[in-house]
């Protein structure tokens, strides 16, 4: 396997191939900065958790970068944490309250942290292999990546456990 192009993410940093992206906000609003001068198409993105929101805009960032020689389009997104959902489970608990017991239908789909493997699949057409695992350490994860067939993937940690609180490391991965 081949790491191509790699991104870290940080409540108040962004280095994209080694190289820092400037910011000039932290936390959430670096999210939607970065949305806004990198991407701006896709407005779902405001509807989105703060998870889908930081995997969202790494996928973005990663998958813009040109591909070497004769690469294959990305055909896996595999992505794990160790804290799930958590930010928007709490979240959506403090919508039931004494006398509503109806809770946000908006928040209840961000309760699961494969919709953001989900948002990237659609947004870039990928028809292949989407999963999210919940481990301990991100180490965990490369035995995953290794067992897993595929092409080229995009692959790594995605965690988010509070709305200004979150870190992801991702890289694109080809199988040569």
């Amino acid at each position: 396997m081949r790491v191509t192009h790699d991104i870290e993410i940080t409540t108040s940093s962004v280095i994209l191939d080694g190289q820092p992206i400037v910011v000039q906000q932290t936390g959430e609003k670096m999210l939607v900065e970065l949305y806004r001068r990198f991407v701006g198409d896709y407005p779902k993105f405001f509807k989105m958790d703060t998870l889908s929101r930081l995997g969202f805009i790494a996928a973005e960032l990663l998958l813009k970068q040109p591909a070497a020689g004769n690469q294959q389009p990305v055909d896996a997104v595999i992505l794990a944490n160790r804290s799930a959902s958590i930010k928007n489970d709490r979240d959506y608990l403090a919508t039931i309250t004494e006398g509503n017991y109806y809770p946000s239908p908006a928040l209840f789909v961000y309760t699961l942290p494969n919709i953001v493997t989900g948002e990237i699949a659609i947004r870039h057409g990928i028809q292949g292999e989407t999963s999210f695992y919940i481990l301990d350490t991100p180490q965990q994860l490369n035995a995953i990546i290794a067992a897993t067939p595929f092409q080229s993937a995009l692959a790594g940690w995605c965690e988010c456990s509070a709305q200004d609180k979150f870190y992801a490391k991702l890289q694109t991965i080809w199988n040569n």
